[in-house]
């Protein structure tokens, strides 16, 4: 739990470790991309509405740029996280996507907006899996539902803040970049209705020898009750306790 990272060209990938391109930016190469004309942050003409369960407007499923030079797919695809008791959340299609980064300002080549696609899902998906991991200790997991969620990229968390504190005191063991991107999500407990929130902090970290990206997920409950912060407090003490007990068998076994 806590900070995992794993490489989405990797099959059966360790789910404890998430893999990016390079340490502390977005895996996707914005040199290829290139900002409106202007300075002025690009808006979409129409007015969209604004979904309250991830604070995000209703992107349309048909091209909002004029510079789009090539068709994308408009197919959706089910996550395997709940969104209630009937259905799960659907990722975005490739065209939604598109439209997504136009509405921030920027125009990316279609050629790279399936693998980005494809990336930003199986992140989701990595970043579910911890969470319910976490839960699990707590209520079982048993019915957890992802009730909203919201990005914050530009919000840093105290936590990741903490680590580019150490990462200019001890740069050997700490990296001082920020996480490229944030979330936090309500996750909703079956058994008591409570709502809990989770932050989770995306990292980029340097390429396999191979090229493929490599990412970092820092995720865990955000400290604003009691029983959250009992739960961290607890996860990080048994995390020590068998990292100590891991360096001295290492020990043991070099002095012999």
């Amino acid at each position: 739990m806590g900070q995992t990272s794993s490489s989405p060209a990797t099959s059966n990938t360790d789910i404890h470790q998430t893999k990016p391109q390079a340490a502390g930016r977005c895996p996707v190469d914005h040199t290829t991309m290139k900002k409106a004309v202007d300075d002025t942050p690009a808006k979409c003409p129409v007015q969209h509405d604004v979904d309250p369960r991830n604070q995000m407007p209703t992107l349309q499923q048909h091209p909002i740029s004029m510079n789009q030079a090539a068709s994308l797919s408009t197919e959706r695809v089910s996550s395997t996280i709940p969104r209630d008791d009937s259905s799960t959340w659907d990722y975005p299609s490739p065209q939604q996507f598109y439209n997504a980064l136009v509405r921030k300002g920027w125009e990316t080549p279609e050629e790279h907006i399936e693998s980005m696609v494809d990336i930003h899902n199986f992140l989701n998906e990595k970043a579910w899996e911890e969470v319910v991991k976490w839960e699990r200790r707590v209520d079982g997991a048993t019915g957890l539902q992802l009730s909203r969620f919201k990005g914050r990229p530009g919000d840093i968390s105290p936590k990741a803040r903490m680590f580019m504190f150490a990462g200019r005191l001890f740069p050997s063991r700490f990296s001082s970049e920020p996480p490229f991107d944030r979330h936090d999500w309500i996750v909703k407990r079956a058994k008591t209705g409570e709502e809990v929130r989770y932050v989770i902090d995306y990292y980029s970290l340097p390429d396999e020898p191979n090229g493929t990206p490599v990412f970092s997920l820092d995720v865990r409950p955000a400290l604003d009750s009691f029983s959250s912060i009992k739960e961290c407090i607890s996860v990080a003490a048994e995390e020590g306790w068998a990292n100590f007990h891991q360096n001295q068998g290492s020990s043991s076994q070099t002095s012999s």
